[in-house]
């Protein structure tokens, strides 16, 4: 049965959260309303003076809590960032403090994070977008994303699917996922250090993707994923270093924010 609820989230805002880099199948409808496919289930959503408007069907009210990390208390944060005495953070979670970390779906991480190696979100958007259509599932909303074992890796040969050179390394990780079918809820069980070292293991997998991994699809919030962006932030801002001792246990979270307004700004 399909349900709205509105949940009283300061610190949540989806139009922001959609173009924070984290998540690809996040789609703007009408009206400020955005819909998102997640393991083959569907959900519409909107910012409302009171909070953030939800359109779901009530059987998936557990998966779309745990995705959205609807626990978490993000004020916590911001008062976290009010303490820190860092005045470009405070500018840069005024502008992005709508932003949170999804607990996305793990394998589809893993996948998008791959294609999103020096790309940029349009042609992310539109390689995954098309690889759904060519074998997912239709579900509302459009179509699920396919799993280790809905394609043949043989489609990734097709250059109208724009992934370049990164074609071969989605190969290699369909058949590795396919051939370890225990991998993945091995992955999901392991410690940051442990996941890390178990991603690099892969073809096309370096740092910067095994840790938009961790932090995006397990759910290690201290990962700290450090792009072309971010290296420029950090020597702009962070001359002197940046205090991983006082966001110990929050990093990535915070990552976020500085990455969110550099993308904004730029």
């Amino acid at each position: 049965m399909k349900i709205s609820e509105t949940y009283r989230l300061k610190c949540f805002d989806p139009v922001s959260v959609m173009n924070s880099g984290q998540c690809f199948r996040w789609h703007e409808l009408c009206n400020g309303r955005v819909g998102v496919i997640s393991s083959g289930k569907y959900i519409e959503m909107s910012k409302e003076r009171d909070g953030v408007s939800f359109t779901f069907n009530e059987a998936d009210r557990a998966y779309w809590s745990a995705y959205f990390d609807l626990d978490f208390d993000y004020e916590r944060i911001e008062k976290l960032i009010e303490g820190s005495g860092d005045e470009h953070l405070k500018e840069a979670f005024s502008l992005g403090s709508g932003v949170r970390i999804l607990k996305q779906d793990l394998w589809e991480t893993i996948v998008s994070f791959m294609i999103s190696q020096n790309n940029n979100i349009g042609r992310i958007r539109n390689s995954i977008e098309a690889i759904c259509e060519r074998a997912g599932i239709e579900v509302e909303g459009g179509y699920a994303f396919p799993g280790p074992f809905d394609l043949d890796v043989s489609v990734f040969d097709d250059k109208t699917l724009g992934l370049g050179y990164r074609a071969p390394y989605l190969k290699e990780i369909f058949s590795f996922a396919k051939e370890n079918p225990d991998w993945l809820e091995d992955l999901s069980k392991m410690d940051y250090e442990k996941a890390m070292k178990s991603l690099l293991e892969r073809t096309g997998i370096g740092p910067k993707v095994a840790n938009c991994i961790c932090l995006f699809g397990l759910h290690h919030v201290d990962a700290f994923p450090v792009d072309t962006h971010v290296k420029q932030l950090l020597s702009k801002y962070y001359q002197n270093g940046f205090d991983f001792e006082y966001y110990k246990g929050v990093a990535g979270i915070i990552q976020q924010y500085l990455f969110y307004y550099e993308l904004k700004s730029s």
